[in-house]
């Protein structure tokens, strides 16, 4: 036990001993070099080249780079306005007109990407013409010229950047994709209901009053355009029909008796008051027939019908034959033989289920998605069926209660699979694009309140701030941030986020 007791202090002391010696090192490495006092945690370091680098923190929080008697303060502005370097001249502790200066500022970032700056000079500062992209994570060579000297500076400025070795890697469970073209298809699911296609249905009416002789068809029973549904004997249209013939028989009496007297008129043997009558009686009796020929038009009959009354049978006179408007099924029937059926009522609904409608509810949030002709996707996972139709009609109001709206959807039924009542799901396809940077979408974090992923380069990883476009359930299109090529971390990006947040890396200038 006592053994066991010395060996834990001895290894103690040995930690601690290890420990001053890192202290003594590091502080030892620290002199003359240039240092980042703004503590904010981005690890720059300058690299010696024989030069005098203070490092300290200027007046407008910049980093002072000082060679012998000249001195730059270098800056990053971002206030209210995007990222922008602001480089401060001056000499022998004393500012210097900036347009006596000319400085060039590159960045050479992970990856190896360079973004080289120019400046222009206004009031106690130059100014960066470019922006600075994010992350403000880069090894930077400024080189300034004044009154003929020149002056060169290197050092590091790093934020939200690890060092992690690939078989940590390995055990952490980082996995990398490399991020390039791909296609994101977004789909808008919504729910439906099956309809009958309203255009397609028909309420059939008798037109007439009368008894119930035949009721041939039942529900469901199927039906062709012009086939005999049902018979009512109607006594208005018999007395319709008995007014036609008489009257067709008036009007033939009439036209012979007016041809009679014309031509006994053109021979001068009658006055022209006895042929203006018969003329007029010959008139008066072609709008009676008319009248009459188009009470039974408007009855349902057609003038095949009419030129067949005078043969038809005084015992069928009263019959009326209702006929199917178009090929479809019977949904209802309100009918039955023997009843008294009124001219109005609606004793048959015939409906065309060749199409279908789906009634689709749109929430207020995704009407901007939805348009007329759009493919949609029509499936029921009841029945197993699915579909491809467009949408016919999108509603132009969103109700105040249920905060939706409706939309319409037809799609083919030829083989009648689909039935009114079923409920279904609409797939609309929001956008189907291929950009040319897309990234899987667990590989994008949240992190300070910025959408990133995490570039890996050899063993360092890097979160990269990125504007994210169209996306889906499985890719995100990436519209700034990151380079095609570039390797991004797919599975446990969040351990890096974490580490990240542990480290208390932050971004300020």
């Amino acid at each position: 036990m006592l053994k066991k007791e010395f060996m834990g202090i001895c290894a103690v002391i040995v930690v601690g001993v290890i420990a001053i010696a890192l202290l003594i090192f590091s502080g030892k490495k620290a002199q003359g070099t240039a240092q980042d006092h703004s503590g904010h945690g981005h690890g720059q370091e300058s690299h010696g080249d024989g030069h005098d680098h203070s490092g300290s923190q200027g007046p407008h929080g910049g980093k002072i780079l000082t060679e012998g008697e000249f001195e730059l303060e270098v800056a990053v502005f971002e206030k209210g306005v995007p990222a922008h370097f602001r480089i401060y001249p001056s000499h022998k502790r004393k500012p210097v007109n900036p347009k006596e200066v000319s400085i060039i500022v590159e960045l050479e970032r992970l990856g190896g990407k360079t973004d080289k700056f120019s400046f222009k000079p206004t009031g106690e500062f130059l100014y960066s013409e470019q922006e600075i992209e994010e992350p403000h994570s880069f090894f930077i060579k400024v080189s300034a010229e004044y009154k003929g000297e020149k002056f060169e500076w290197e050092y590091s400025q790093y934020e939200n950047r690890l060092t992690v070795p690939p078989d940590l890697a390995k055990k952490m469970g980082f996995e990398t994709e490399t991020a390039g073209p791909g296609t994101v298809i977004s789909v808008l699911e919504l729910p439906g209901e099956i309809a009958l296609n309203a255009d397609m249905v028909s309420h059939v009416i008798p037109r007439v009053a009368g008894v119930v002789l035949e009721s041939r068809k039942n529900l469901g029973d199927a039906v062709h355009k012009g086939e005999v549904i049902a018979v009512i004997d109607s006594r208005d249209l018999g007395e319709a029909k008995s007014r036609y013939l008489v009257a067709v028989e008036r009007e033939k009496l009439a036209g012979y008796n007016f041809e009679r007297v014309q031509r006994l008129w053109e021979a001068q043997t009658v006055a022209e008051k006895e042929f203006l009558t018969a003329k007029k009686t010959y008139l008066e009796e072609k709008i009676e027939l008319t009248a009459a020929s188009r009470k039974l038009l408007a009855l349902g009959l057609n003038k095949q019908d009419l030129s067949n009354l005078s043969n038809e049978d005084d015992s069928t006179l009263t019959h009326f034959v209702i006929r199917a408007p178009f090929d479809g099924v019977v949904t209802k029937k309100h009918l039955s033989q023997g009843e008294w059926a009124k001219e109005d009522a609606e004793i048959y609904v015939i409906a065309d289920l060749s199409s279908v409608w789906v009634d689709v509810i749109v929430y207020a949030k995704d009407v901007e998605s939805v348009h007329l002709n759009q493919k949609a996707t029509v499936k029921t996972d009841s029945y197993g069926l699915e579909g491809v139709g467009t949408v016919s009609y999108v509603g132009p109001l969103v109700g105040e209660d249920t905060r939706t709206a409706k939309a319409r959807v037809v799609i083919p039924n030829p083989e009648g699979k689909w039935r009114p009542g079923i409920f279904a799901r609409v797939e609309l396809v929001r956008h189907n694009a291929s950009p040319p940077l897309v990234v899987r979408n667990e590989a994008i974090q949240n992190f300070q309140n910025k959408s990133v992923v995490f570039v890996q380069h050899d063993d360092q990883y890097e979160a990269r701030p990125v504007t994210v476009g169209r996306s889906n359930d499985k890719f995100s299109e990436i519209l700034k941030g990151l380079s095609p090529g570039e390797s991004y971390v797919t599975n446990n990006s969040f351990v890096l986020k974490a580490e990240m947040g542990k480290a208390g890396m932050s971004h300020e200038h």
